[in-house]
Parts: structure tokens; C-alpha cells; sequence
């Protein structure tokens, strides 16, 4: 079943790639279709027993789905793959991701079938990622998405297109290097040696050689830390989603960011337990930079999709500070399961408001060529279901009660302070992104009909539906989070378990 959650959005992928000739209304609904079946094989893997992370973050018990096939024995790699918890909920955005991002380029005029094919394998790789229980494995399918993305920015961005989207692909392949060096130090301290997930962390691996093992881990940290990205490792994002084209903008905050948050918790976490630990007050304090430095960084903006870049930086701090903040809680293990739901939950939240932040960005520019601030001034007047999208995306970011933002946040502080609590020196990040969005409300939305303003058009139908869709899911899990915690606390438990040394 996973293989072909995998696999099946590449075959469609390689059939456009070889269509030459096929209209582009053909592709665009070729894309749609499989962006719709490959939801529907999401929801089957979901509802079907997720397996809620009984075992892979503590034992690589009881995996859902499992799939294992010898592939390289000779170096202990295999194509094995299985989903628990904490990939599940990601499953989930990556489907809602890229059937968004479809819908939304159903009328783009600009190579559709080549879009939709980069799009697709760009789908492939990144549900590749969350399934993948090698370390190999999951380092192919995670380098392959940097190649990916690097096409979408050269080939369909706009600006300095081509410059960003070099210094995305060797600022983050320089990541993946660093990665791979971790990988190796893994493989060659396990015995036997192995790639496989489960296995290094039921054997320990790099736990009599302490040193090593801390070596390991920065290298990994640094490797997922590019991906992320954290401060100092973040001057790549702003001009990569400057000059990406908007569903590009999308795929990479909602999805390609996430890929780096990802691996703390399915790799760097669980297989080097005690070394996270040595290691977690570093971790923390480069959330806490991360949270503070970025909301800064965003609100001294003009740019809307740079202030939107920044916020990202911002929120994935929330994530590095939780799971930074779950090696330094020792046998408190409600403290270490909360911060790590949160971690989980805010992916998620992220993906989803940040998602919609960006369509939306990409229907300022599409109507207004420009996205200043300062060129537009009173949409709500002639833009009343873009103004409502835009305030409500912007009060989700902030983390406002009753939207999904409140609900990470609020378990990522809870079990943060918990643990250490000089976490709460990052509560005024909160603040700061508060004041950016308010700025960003009353200088587009408010005020006289000014600027390039003057003639803008409303959202569609369509526009409204994928940016709605998106909202809607943020709502549900800020009213009803049950459903998404009771996937998540399970596994959650495990990990924290671990780090605690039971």
C-alpha cells in the first residue's frame, strides 16, 4: 500500500513527461485526478490503522503497513518502509498540499504538463521521506526533493529566478552532505551494520562511543537544520520563495521545510538518545534565536512574501525549541510528550495556514504585479472574500484560540517550560508576529482604495475553494483536535520515553 502511495504519483509523473502531445487541459486534469486518488490512498493508509506509532520512535515495533525488501544486503540497506504517528498526520498535509496546489494551477498557461510533471515527482519523493524506515532510503528520496524544487524556481519563477534557485539547491545539498556524513558514522557503529531505522535503535548504535556519537549528531543537526531552516542556516529561504512561483512557494513552506523538522524526531532523536540529550541546550537556543530573530526579521519586511518567508523561519523555531526542549526533560516523560506533540501539531498547523498565506500572496501579485505593502491600500472594499482570507490566515499564524496555530503552540510552551524554563524568553515572538500581521492587515485591507488596488478583482471560486479548504482544516483541528492528538500522543510517548532512558 505505501509503495504505491510512493510510486504511483511518479508513474503518472514519467506518463506526462513522455506525452508530448497531450493538451494541456488533458494534463492539468491528469494532475488533478491523481492529486485526488493519491488523497484518497492517503485516507486509506490513515483510517486504516495508522498503527499510532506504537513502536517506530521507541522499538520499530508494530509499524503500520510495513513494507521491508533486501536492496543493498552487502551494507544492510533495504527498501523498507511503515508509518506510525508521527509521519501520518504529515501524509495527511502532503495529500491536501499538492491537491491544492493542483486545483490552483488548473488555468496556468505556462507549460501545465511539465509543471504537473515536476509537481508529481515532487509528491513522490516527499511521501517518500515519511514513510522511509532506511537511513539510505530516506536520504535518496530526501536529496532527490532539493532536485525537484531547484526546476520549479529555475523554470517557472519570476525575478532573479535563477540565482535563487542555485543558491537553494548548494545551500541545501551542502545540508544533504552533512546529513549523509551522520548516516555513515550510524552504519559504521551499529553491530551489526545497518541502515535500517528500527534496528539502529534497538541495537544503540554509538552508544559506548560517546564522542562519536555527539560528532554524528551535529553533523545531522547542521544537515537538517539547512532544510529546515534555522538561524544562521536561513539566508536561502527568503529569495528561494521570493522568486518561486506560488504553488512552488507552497510546496516548500508547507512541505520541503517540514522534511528537515521530520528527521529531529524520526532520526536524530530516536537513534542518538543520549547524545540528544548532551546536546539538547544547544538545540533549544537555537529555537529560541530562531523564534525571536525571525519574527524580527519579518517585521521589518515591505515584501509580503519576504514577510511570509520569515514567518516560517519563526515557526519552525517553535518546532526546534520543542524537540530541543524534550532532550533536556529527563524523566518527565508529560513534559517531553507534550513538546513533541506540539512539534508534530505545528508542522502540520504550519503548513496549513503558511499554505494559504502564500496563495495568497500569489493572487496579490497575479492582479496587482507587485507584492509591496505599500502599493496597495483598502481591499476590503473591492476585495471582501480576499481581505476575510487574508485576516483570518494572518490570525491563525499569530496563534489566535479556536485556529490550529493556538493549539501547537500552546502544547509546545506548555511542555517547553515544563522541561526548562528558559523557554519563556521566546514568548515574544508571539507578540512581534502578532504586530507584523496587524501591520500587514491594516496596509493592504484598510483604509482608502489606493495604489494598484484600484481594480482588483475578488477571488474566484476556485481561488476561494483551495484557500478556503486550507482554512477550514486549520479550524477543525483548533476546534477539534482530538482526532489529530490521539494519532500523534502515541507515538509521542514512545520517543519521549527514549529520551528519558526507559
Amino acid at each position: 500500500m505505501l509503495s504505491l502511495l510512493v510510486f504511483f504519483p511518479l508513474v503518472v509523473a514519467a506518463v506526462l513527461a513522455l506525452a508530448r502531445r497531450m493538451p494541456p487541459r488533458v494534463a492539468t486534469g491528469a494532475w488533478v485526478g491523481a492529486a485526488i486518488l493519491e488523497t484518497a490512498l492517503t485516507l486509506v493508509v490513515v483510517l486504516g490503522g495508522s498503527g499510532a506509532g506504537t513502536g517506530a520512535a521507541g522499538t520499530g515495533k508494530d509499524l503500520a503497513w510495513e513494507e521491508r525488501i533486501a536492496w543493498m544486503p552487502g551494507v544492510g540497506a533495504s527498501y523498507h518502509v511503515g508509518v506510525d504517528g508521527l509521519s501520518t498526520p504529515l501524509l495527511l498535509l502532503t495529500a491536501v498540499t499538492f491537491l491544492a496546489c493542483a486545483l490552483w494551477s488548473l488555468r496556468d498557461p505556462d507549460r501545465p504538463r511539465q509543471l504537473a510533471a515536476l509537481f508529481l515527482f515532487l509528491q513522490s519523493v516527499t511521501v517518500g521521506t515519511f514513510v522511509a524506515q532506511d537511513l539510505i532510503l530516506f536520504f535518496i528520496f530526501f536529496d532527490l526533493s532539493i532536485v525537484g524544487m531547484y526546476f520549479v524556481i529555475a523554470g517557472w519563477g519570476h525575478g532573479d529566478r535563477r540565482r535563487s534557485a542555485l543558491r537553494f539547491f548548494l545551500y541545501t545539498f551542502l545540508g544533504s552532505l552533512a546529513l549523509l556524513l551522520g548516516f555513515i558514522a550510524l552504519y559504521l557503529g551499529a553491530s551489526p551494520r545497518t541502515f535500517d531505522i528500527p534496528e539502529l535503535i534497538r541495537a544503540g548504535s554509538l552508544a559506548a562511543t560517546p564522542g562519536l556519537a555527539i560528532a554524528a549528531l551535529v553533523a545531522i543537526v547542521i544537515g537538517l537544520a539547512i532544510k529546515t531552516p534555522t538561524i544562521p542556516f536561513h539566508t536561502w529561504l527568503p529569495p528561494a520563495h521570493t522568486d518561486a512561483p506560488t504553488t512552488g512557494s507552497v510546496v516548500l513552506a508547507a512541505l520541503l521545510l517540514k522534511l528537515g523538522t521530520y528527521g529531529f524526531v524520526r532520526v536524530a532523536m530516536p537513534l542518538l538518545p543520549e547524545a540528544w540529550r548532551a546536546l539538547a541546550p544547544v538545540v533549544v537556543a537555537i529555537g529560541i534565536v530562531s523564534v525571536l530573530l525571525g519574527a524580527l526579521l519579518a517585521l521589518a519586511q515591505t515584501n509580503v512574501k519576504r514577510m511570509i518567508a520569515y514567518t516560517s523561519i519563526n515557526h519552525m523555531g517553535y518546532v526546534v525549541l520543542a524537540v530541543g526542549a524534550a532532550g533536556l526533560a529527563g524523566t518527565d516523560a508529560v513534559a517531553a510528550r507534550l513538546a513533541i506533540t506540539g512539534a508534530v501539531v505545528q508542522m502540520v498547523s504550519h503548513g496549513l495556514i503558511t499554505g494559504a498565506l502564500f496563495f495568497l500572496a500569489g493572487a496579490l501579485r497575479d492582479r496587482g504585479g507587485s507584492y509591496e505593502l505599500g502599493d496597495y491600500g483598502g481591499l476590503a472594499a473591492v476585495a471582501p472574500r480576499y481581505s476575510a482570507m487574508f485576516a483570518v490566515a494572518a490570525f491563525a499564524s499569530l496563534g489566535i484560540p479556536g485556529l490550529s496555530g493556538f493549539i501547537a503552540e500552546f502544547q509546545i510552551f506548555a511542555g517547553s517550560i515544563g522541561a526548562a524554563g528558559v523557554v519563556a524568553v521566546a514568548l515574544p515572538g508571539i507578540l512581534i508576529t502578532a504586530a507584523l500581521f496587524l501591520r500587514a492587515i491594516q496596509r493592504l485591507l484598510t483604509g482608502e482604495v489606493a495604489g494598484r488596488a484600484q481594480g482588483f478583482t475578488d477571488l474566484g471560486r476556485r481561488e476561494t475553494a483551495v484557500v478556503g479548504g486550507l482554512l477550514v482544516l486549520s479550524l477543525l483541528i483548533g476546534v477539534l483536535p482530538g482526532p489529530l492528538l490521539a494519532l500523534i500522543e502515541p507515538a509521542s510517548a514512545q520517543l519521549a520515553a527514549l529520551l528519558g532512558g526507559s
